[in-house]
């Protein structure tokens, strides 16, 4: 995909992956507050005032649910989830992450560390392939002293202006970005 933007693979699979539409069917109607219409139709059975007509509905609310998030026309996602996706994530621009941010204040995440699972050279600049899949290429021109290997502990923090530093071994940084 060459000029195309180094996330958008990630960012279309997240994005089918989050989308809360019954397969083959048109979107649910959403309420005012975002929400699924299934999980709303849920909610809304709190305002039934007789116990026997609230039971049943909940009863028939939460199977919907059950059938539907068995079935992948939804998705539940808990905060631990949510925090995994955005350090998998973590130096592509995405357009959007608020799904994975409501009911909580974002958490800026400035680093991550990680475990080399491949480090070899491209084109003078070093490319090194993580444990979790993530690939990130040297951008600058520096040296770096100690050939990085399979093992080598990784450290990518965010530099100003949109760019990454890393750290390989604890040798001094060099500029690099994510390219898959």
């Amino acid at each position: 995909m060459t000029g195309f933007w180094p996330g958008a693979r990630l960012s279309l699979a997240l994005a089918g992956a989050c989308v809360l539409l019954p397969q083959g069917a048109q979107a649910q109607p959403q309420t005012t507050q975002g929400r699924a219409a299934i999980l709303q139709s849920l909610l809304d059975c709190r305002g039934l005032s007789d116990d026997a007509a609230r039971l049943a509905c909940f009863d028939q609310s939460a199977a919907a649910m059950d059938q539907a998030e068995a079935k992948g026309d939804i998705v539940v996602v808990d905060r631990e989830q949510a925090r995994s996706v955005r350090r998998q994530t973590f130096g592509f621009t995405m357009p959007s992450m608020a799904l994975f941010e409501r009911g909580v204040t974002p958490e800026e995440m400035n680093n991550i560390t990680g475990v080399a699972k491949r480090a070899y050279q491209a084109s003078g600049k070093w490319v090194i392939e993580l444990e979790d899949g993530a690939v990130w290429q040297q951008t600058d021109t520096v040296a770096i002293g100690r050939p990085p290997r399979s093992g080598s502990k990784v450290e990518l923090r965010k530099a100003a202006m949109g760019g990454y530093f890393m750290n390989l071994d604890g040798q001094r940084a060099v500029r690099a970005k994510r390219v898959q």
